[in-house]
């Protein structure tokens, strides 16, 4: 380890990694003022029922950066804000169906930094008033 150290040493300045370190950096932070659009997964509560959605976002590298790192709060939307309705399918029987669309847009309202574009596939939830 050290032949290969002191090689590097030899051949290659300490200022020149510093300042190709530098430069990456800078050139990443340019980057980050561009528009960019990925996938970012929701966590969704409504009504004390938790699941998450894949949406697909578009926004500032930066707003983006921040909420890949610092997104961890969960989104609380009231199911009187979505539209929805009861599923007679054999398979989901009984549980509510929520609209995309408006959970797009309630989504949409708690993240005004970011455009969401679309989301994913939303499971059904639990009818507490056919439960009870």
């Amino acid at each position: 380890m050290k032949k290969v150290i002191s090689w590097f040493r030899r051949y290659v300045s300490p200022v020149f990694v510093v300042m190709l370190v530098a430069s990456f950096i800078l050139w990443y932070i340019a980057k980050l003022s561009y528009t960019y659009t990925t996938d970012q997964v929701m966590r969704i509560n409504v009504d004390g029922q938790h699941f998450a959605v894949t949406c697909v976002v578009e926004g500032v590298g930066t707003n983006l950066f921040g909420y890949s790192v610092y997104h961890d709060k969960v989104l609380r939307i009231p199911l009187s804000e979505l539209k929805n309705k009861v599923s007679y399918e054999e398979e989901n029987y009984g549980k509510l169906l929520i609209d995309p669309h408006s959970l797009q847009n309630a989504i949409s309202v708690r993240c005004t930094d970011i455009k969401i574009i679309s989301i994913g596939d939303v499971p059904p939830l639990e009818n507490k008033e056919m439960v009870d």
